[in-house]
């Protein structure tokens, strides 16, 4: 990766804001939503600031003094950048193309806004609400993920982009949610290249435990995986996987 996805809390903080004009404007109003609080050069408390004319002199200036910099049009100097947002709150969605092309984060934003429903934050918050809940159904944390994962999935009572997911969560909860047995998934790869994945395959690596593969399979193909889906280059599929569900990545 380019860079490092991360959301920061701006609430009450200080951010620098300089330059004028629409490209100034548009940054204020997204500050604004974000509760910062919006400051000059000047101020010395400071770390994170907006260069929105992308003036090269004040962007060296604010970076000599360990700020972070986003300068508009200018990628060299930006220490961040700001992505395209699909605000679903508290959901949020943020595409970014490092800099390269803000039109395509403007276009894929625009796609996304047609396929995610105006209910994905309700969603969001009747889960967070149901915690104690869902901790209660399932006590254990791999039973507990391959629900949620179940239950979230396509088709399932909870699929996010389902009318009506939110009022769905108590049903899911009271006894339709159960995880998934233990399995072997066996997945024969066309490629090495992550772009041949179908959607399914991508789907179970998404939901994975653990993924056992040869070692000749790509870096690129495992990145697919979940951040924290253990992976196991071995040469054959194991006679006992482990609990939940684990994969078989082989390469045609």
């Amino acid at each position: 990766m380019h860079s490092l996805p991360v959301f920061l809390r701006l609430t009450g903080r200080s951010v620098i804001l300089t330059g004028e004009g629409e490209a100034a404007d548009a940054k204020r109003r997204l500050l604004e939503r974000a509760g910062a609080r919006i400051v000059g050069e000047e101020d010395s408390d400071a770390r994170i600031a907006i260069v929105s004319d992308g003036d090269a002199v004040t962007a060296q200036r604010l970076r000599a003094r360990g700020v972070l910099v986003n300068a508009t049009d200018n990628p060299d100097l930006c220490d961040f950048t700001l992505p395209a947002i699909v605000d679903r709150d508290p959901v949020l969605i943020a595409i970014g193309t490092g800099g390269a092309s803000a039109g395509l984060a403007k276009a894929l934003r625009q796609r996304l806004e047609t396929l995610l429903p105006a209910g994905l934050g309700a969603l969001a918050s009747t889960l967070s609400a149901a915690r104690g809940a869902i901790r209660a159904r399932w006590p254990d944390g791999g039973d507990r993920r391959r629900a949620i994962d179940a239950g979230l999935a396509a088709g399932g009572m909870i699929d996010p982009l389902r009318a009506g997911a939110a009022d769905a969560v108590p049903r899911w909860i009271e006894g339709q949610g159960d995880a998934d047995a233990t399995r072997l998934e066996p997945i024969r790869l066309v490629s090495n290249d992550p772009d041949d994945l179908t959607l399914r395959v991508a789907r179970l690596l998404g939901e994975a435990d653990r993924v056992y593969h040869q070692p000749r399979v790509a870096a690129a193909v495992l990145d697919r995986a979940r951040a924290d889906a253990v992976r196991i280059a071995v040469d054959a599929p194991p006679a006992q996987p482990g609990d939940g569900l684990s994969l078989w990545l082989a390469l045609d």
